[in-house]
C-alpha cells in the first residue's frame, strides 16, 4: 500500500476527507498537487511543471530543493537530531550570533520558535514585560497568525474566528495610499495615517502602552507598502507613549524588499526594539525568531522555554539559508530581479488600465490590485477577476499568490535567487492571462 501512487484526484479526496474544511485551497476543486520541485520549477502528481512565483507563501527564499541547505540538514539529522531549549547546541547559538549581527541597531538576543504565529506572540509578552501595560498597537488589514493573540492582532475579520478577542489591542489605520482611509494624497497628506496614531493611543488606551506591531509591507493584506517617513512618525509617537516598536518581517525579511536585509531598513531614522522572523529564514523548514535589545530581552524574568525551537536540524537549515543569501548578494539579485519583474507589472498596468488599479511592493514582493475600472475612477475590488485570472495563470502552468481584505491582489514573490529568464516568462505568462481575460 505505501508503494502505491496515487492520482491528483485521490489526494484531493483525502484531503477533503481527513483535514479540517477551514484548510483551503487555491483552485478549489481542482487544486494543484504538488509532488516535486527544483529551484522556481514544481512538478505535480499528473506530471504537469510549474514556475512557482509565490513559494509557499515567500518561504523558500533559495527555490526548492537547495541543495546546500539539504546536504547541511541531512548532515545534522546524522549527527544530532532533537534536544529542546533545555541544552544548548552549537547550531543554535551560531544562528543566534548570525541574526544578532545582521539585525539592525541595537537588537541582540534572540528567542526561536517553530513559527511566525509563535514569534510574534513572544515579541508582544515581550514588550508588555517589559513596559507594564497590556495595551498594544496592530493596524488593520495586518496578519499575525492564527493564536487567539494573534486573531486579536489581525485586521482582517475572516481570520478573526474566535469571538472573545484579547483585550488591549487597538488598531490603527493602515498606510494604505492607493486607498487612503482619509482620501488624502501622499506626501501632501504629511502621513496622516501615521499620525492619527497618536489620536488613538490618547482616545482609547490609558495613555501608557506596551507597543506598536507591524509589517513593513503588509502581507496577507495584500502587499501594502508604507511610504517613506510612515514609520519615523509612528514610532516615535510609540516611543513618546512608552511603548516599543516590533517590526514584524516573517515576510519582509532576509533580503525579500531588495537592496536591504530587512524591510524596515527601508524607512530612515527607524530601529526596531524587538523584531520577528519566520518564513525565509530557513527555506522551508519550521523555524522562527524573535530577536530584541538586551533590556528588553532581560526584562523577562519568569521561566521560557521551547520545545521545538531552534531545534539542531531547523537551526541548521536557517544559517545554511542564510549563508547563501549573504554569500550569493541575493539582497542584491533581488533588488535588480525586482526592478524588472516591477517595470513588467507597470507595463501590463498600461496595457491593462482598467483591471489594473496599483502596483505595489518592493524587491520581489509585488503586488497587482485587480479593481472594476480604474479608467472611470471606479476602484471597487475585484476578487472575481482575480478568480479568473488565476484559473488562466494555471492553465499557463504560472503559479501566483492572492490577498488583500477582499481578496483582489495578487501577490508575486519568487525566490530571491530568481533569474532573469524566469522574469521575464512569468510576466509573459501574466500578459497572456490579462489577455485571455478581456479586460
Amino acid at each position: 500500500m505505501a508503494d502505491k501512487k496515487m492520482t491528483s484526484a485521490e489526494v484531493r479526496a483525502k484531503h477533503k476527507e481527513f483535514l479540517f474544511p477551514s484548510v483551503a485551497n487555491y483552485y478549489g476543486e481542482e487544486s494543484v498537487v504538488l509532488e516535486s520541485g527544483k529551484g522556481s520549477r514544481v512538478k505535480d502528481l499528473d506530471g504537469n511543471q510549474y514556475l512557482d512565483f509565490f513559494g509557499g507563501i515567500l518561504t523558500l527564499s533559495l527555490g526548492h530543493a537547495d541543495e546546500k541547505v539539504n546536504s547541511a540538514v541531512k548532515a545534522q539529522m546524522d549527527r544530532l537530531g532533537h534536544v529542546s531549549t533545555l541544552y544548548p547546541t552549537l547550531p543554535i547559538v551560531e544562528l543566534a550570533e548570525k541574526l544578532s549581527n545582521l539585525t539592525p541597531g541595537k537588537l541582540k538576543k534572540a528567542f526561536f520558535t517553530a513559527s511566525g504565529t509563535e514569534a510574534d506572540e513572544t515579541a508582544v509578552a515581550l514588550a508588555m514585560t517589559h513596559t507594564g501595560s497590556t495595551e498594544l498597537i496592530a493596524l488593520r488589514h495586518g496578519y499575525s497568525g492564527r493564536s487567539l493573540l494573534a486573531q486579536s492582532l489581525v485586521g482582517h475579520g475572516k481570520y478573526r474566528v474566535v469571538p472573545t478577542q484579547v483585550a488591549g489591542i487597538k488598531h490603527a489605520v493602515p498606510p494604505y495610499c492607493y486607498r487612503c482611509p482619509f482620501g488624502l494624497k501622499y506626501p501632501s497628506c504629511e502621513v496622516k495615517c501615521a499620525q492619527d496614531i497618536e489620536d488613538l493611543i490618547q482616545t482609547t488606551t490609558t495613555g501608557h502602552i506596551a507597543g506598536f506591531l507591524a509589517e513593513p509591507i503588509m502581507g496577507v493584506g495584500g502587499f501594502i507598502t508604507a511610504p517613506e517617513g510612515y514609520f519615523k512618525v509612528a514610532v516615535d509617537i510609540i516611543h513618546k507613549y512608552g511603548g516599543v516598536f516590533i517590526s514584524d518581517e516573517v515576510q519582509t525579511g532576509f533580503g525579500r524588499t531588495g537592496g536591504k536585509m530587512w524591510g524596515i531598513e527601508h524607512h530612515a531614522g527607524v530601529e526596531p526594539d524587538i523584531m520577528t522572523m519566520a518564513k525565509g529564514i530557513a527555506n522551508g523548514f519550521p523555524i522562527a525568531a524573535t530577536i530584541a535589545t538586551v533590556p528588553i530581552a532581560d526584562s523577562w524574568k519568569g521561566g521560557n522555554i521551547s520545545t521545538f525551537g531552534g531545534n539542531p536540524i531547523c537551526a541548521t537549515a536557517a544559517s545554511a539559508t542564510i549563508d547563501s543569501i549573504v554569500d550569493q548578494n541575493l539582497v542584491s539579485n533581488a533588488e535588480s530581479m525586482g526592478k524588472i519583474l516591477r517595470d513588467g507589472l507597470l507595463a501590463l498596468q498600461k496595457k491593462y488600465p482598467r483591471a489594473i488599479g496599483d502596483v505595489r511592493g518592493k524587491g520581489l514582493m509585488q503586488a497587482i490590485e485587480l479593481v472594476k475600472d480604474e479608467t472611470a475612477g471606479d476602484r471597487t475590488a475585484a476578487p472575481e477577476t482575480a478568480n479568473r485570472l488565476f484559473n488562466e495563470t494555471k492553465k499557463r502552468n504560472l503559479l501566483i499568490g492572492r490577498g488583500g481584505l477582499q481578496n483582489n491582489v495578487i501577490r508575486i514573490a519568487p525566490p530571491l535567487n530568481v533569474v532573469k529568464s524566469d522574469v521575464e516568462e512569468a510576466l509573459r505568462l501574466l500578459d497572456q492571462s490579462f489577455a485571455a481575460l478581456s479586460v
